[in-house]
């Protein structure tokens, strides 16, 4: 089955007057839909825009996953493991909140900061906080996070490039940019694919692309 979720269908969230702009493909915050709290571990994808001087000041998260892809701009990053950093586009970082940790995100820099950022529930509760910042991550690098039980593939295809989906169980694709094909579906930035029990699927790129693949086992 593929579940094909328009960006234009996404929730508003953020708050505007602070320069922060957000868009959730799941339940989130104070809006709740019980038919889309999730898709197997992954429990959130947000869309993030911050405008220079804004960001969200220490707050606390536990039990989650939190991958985050920029996508243009630097965003600061401090938590209470002792990490602090600044990850810029086509930068990958991870934050397992373990059983429990605090961080901040900012954008420091005077130029936009928009960046995704996806929460994956563990295969098991609680372990210490845990920090990895990935640069330059190149077209078709997996990246694992055996915790939830998934593994995150990067691609960048140019026009008329094909993608293979990953044979798995459940696999959820999101389009950062480029105009793609997928089963005959056409997809744009911001769209989202959530595909089950699925094999031999291939992405079509209209466009030079970018697009995030979540290979997940549960």
């Amino acid at each position: 089955m593929i579940d094909v979720r328009r960006g234009a269908d996404r929730y508003p969230g953020g708050d505007a007057t602070a320069g922060i702009t957000t868009r959730h493909a799941f339940s989130f915050g104070n809006f709740y839909d019980p038919d889309n709290v999730r898709f197997g571990p992954v429990l959130a994808c947000n869309e993030e825009v911050l405008e220079p001087g804004a960001g969200f000041e220490e707050h606390a998260h536990s039990h989650t996953e939190i991958v985050t892809w920029v996508v243009e701009g630097e965003l600061t990053h401090k938590d209470t493991t002792g990490h602090a950093s600044v990850v810029r586009a086509g930068e990958l970082q991870h934050f397992s909140s373990g059983a429990g940790a605090r961080h901040v995100e900012r954008n420091d820099a005077t130029v936009r900061l928009s960046f995704l950022q996806m929460w994956l529930a563990p295969l098991l509760p609680g372990g210490e906080p845990a920090y990895t910042a990935v640069p330059g991550v190149a077209d078709g690098t997996p990246y694992p996070v055996p915790a939830a039980g998934a593994v995150l593939h990067v691609r960048r295809p140019g026009a008329g490039e094909r993608v293979a989906v990953p044979d798995a169980p459940m696999v959820y694709l999101h389009v950062v940019r480029g105009d793609l094909r997928l089963d005959g579906v056409e997809l744009g930035p911001g769209d989202a694919a959530r595909i089950t029990g699925e094999s031999g699927l291939e992405i079509v790129a209209g466009s030079p692309g970018e697009l995030l693949l979540w290979e997940l086992e549960v």
